[in-house]
């Protein structure tokens, strides 16, 4: 009686051979895209101190209160699997001096995140992202800049129904004053609202804009826009934000009533939906977060960001297709003895060694249906390993020739250069 199979997981999945070709090529396009604009490969740790998210993405959001996947190690120590990729990236940027660099200082990432929510198509807690940062400058044409390049890879991976939506959050002390503005608003219509809006109030009321409930959407409707609230500056860095993008013909629409889920950002915010994806639409945003680092302990650093979900653009996308690896020499065996064996394992080693893309039998077939298995994979050449001598066959010609085992790699390469 077989052991009870155990599944991944809820939430999580594997990835197989055809996904995996995709997420390859994927990757090769965001870093095209973004190294050729000056971005850095980063990576940061699975999992880091629960407090960086705490004080960084903000105790109140979502995330921090309900979606983290937090425990304590054996040294009693409070650890997190990161939920987002800034404000590790930016703990970073502090750790390291990179504040002494030359500014903007712009780094890109692609890792796995985990968040605690109710698992359902393209979304799960596990997931992938490709983000990417800058820090150091608060010139608009930086944000400009961040917006285009995500536009470029969505373009890039064939995101179908793509729409770019795009606001300002303002000032802190903007968006204070404004927050008390829109809690009064609230607390006016707190009959109408939906329970999980009534209870955040006091702690996010901004979060009110993206309930799905019919009587808070109405309430929402008539509530004051932060994106009317704007000082001067803001609104002349805004205004700036969107020449650029004309500029750069990248198609957008303002969206007054766009937040975003992190205590974080300020000013430019943004977000790429598809049409494509039904009710979960949302495949990729970010936003600028000027004073994220200094709040981290760094110094004062204006910073911008966004972060693409991988498994968001593989679905609403067109998955690339990577061509599969060649297989340049398959070793076949005559005879599975153990003389017959040793000498095709050596065989396969030189091959390899002098650069080939080699295999070789391993499954006990026989010489027939080796044949047939080294054609499946594409083999440009087969060497049958006989105990008296080693046959070459050229698999595109249909000849073949007798030779020396010493000589077998010489030979393919000497083929492959004539081609």
């Amino acid at each position: 009686m077989s052991a009870p199979q155990i599944q991944a997981p809820r939430g999580t999945y594997d990835v197989l051979a055809q996904q995996a070709s995709a997420r390859v090529a994927l990757e090769a396009r965001a870093r095209s895209i973004l190294e050729s604009a000056g971005y850095e490969r980063i990576e940061t740790p699975t999992f880091e101190a629960t407090e960086l998210f705490a004080r960084g993405v903000g105790s109140s959001t979502d995330i921090v209160r309900k979606e983290m996947f937090s425990f304590e190690d054996a040294g009693g120590r409070a650890l997190t699997l990161r939920p987002e990729g800034t404000a590790p990236v930016c703990r970073a940027f502090v750790e390291h001096g990179m504040h002494k660099r030359s500014k903007p200082v712009k780094l890109w990432y692609l890792s796995s995140f985990f968040r605690h929510e109710r698992a359902q198509k393209g979304r799960y807690r596990q997931f992938w992202q490709v983000g990417a940062e800058a820090l150091g400058s608060d010139d608009p044409a930086v944000d400009a800049e961040s917006i285009a390049l995500a536009s470029s890879l969505l373009a890039e991976m064939g995101v179908r129904a793509v729409r770019l939506r795009l606001s300002s959050l303002g000032s802190p002390e903007t968006r204070g004053a404004y927050r008390e503005e829109l809690k009064a608003h609230l607390r006016a219509h707190e009959d109408s609202l939906a329970p999980e809006v009534r209870e955040r109030i006091e702690d996010n009321p901004l979060r009110a804009f993206d309930s799905a409930d019919p009587a808070t959407r109405s309430v929402m409707e008539s509530a004051p826009k932060l994106l009317d609230r704007l000082d001067p500056d803001d609104g002349a860095h805004f205004a700036e934000v969107r020449a650029l993008l004309t500029e750069a013909r990248v198609d957008y629409e303002v969206d007054p009533t766009l937040v975003r889920g992190l205590d974080y950002y300020m000013r430019t915010v943004f977000e790429f939906t598809s049409d494509a994806l039904g009710a979960q639409s949302g495949v990729g945003g970010g936003g600028r977060y000027d004073a994220l680092v200094q709040e981290l302990g760094g110094p004062p650093t204006p910073g911008m960001g966004w972060a693409c979900g991988i498994e968001r653009m593989l679905l609403a996308g067109e998955p690339p297709v990577a061509a599969p690896a060649p297989v340049e020499l398959f070793v076949a065996l005559e005879h599975h003895d153990e003389v017959t064996r040793r000498a095709a394992f050596g065989l396969l080693g030189e091959a390899r060694r002098a650069g080939l893309a080699a295999q070789m039998e391993l499954a006990g077939r026989s010489l027939k249906r080796q044949l047939s298995h080294a054609d499946a994979l594409g083999a440009r050449y087969v060497v049958i390993v006989e105990q008296q001598q080693t046959v070459l066959k050229d698999m595109q010609a249909g000849q073949q020739t007798s030779l020396a085992a010493d000589a077998v790699v010489h030979a393919v390469l000497r083929g492959q250069h004539a081609l």
